[in-house]
């Protein structure tokens, strides 16, 4: 696995700053919902809520591709 060493801001904690770069590569679709949970020091339900109060969904469905499983 790499490793990354960033200076942070004092206003930016450690824990903070992982929880938005997992996020991130999460949303980017770089990391699975379990990995980004895991290596943000989270279970993967709280993560989900995470996300959520970010924003940031969870299932990426087209809203053609769910308009035609929903009328399948």
């Amino acid at each position: 696995m790499n490793a990354l060493e960033v200076q942070l801001p004092q206003d930016i904690s450690v824990e903070e700053a992982r929880l938005l770069l997992m996020v991130k590569l999460f949303e980017t679709g770089k990391l699975s919902v379990g990995q980004a949970a895991d290596l943000a020091g989270y279970a993967k339900p709280t993560f989900i809520e995470l996300l959520g109060k970010l924003g940031v969904p969870v299932i990426d469905y087209p809203p053609e591709e769910l308009e035609q499983e929903l009328n399948y």
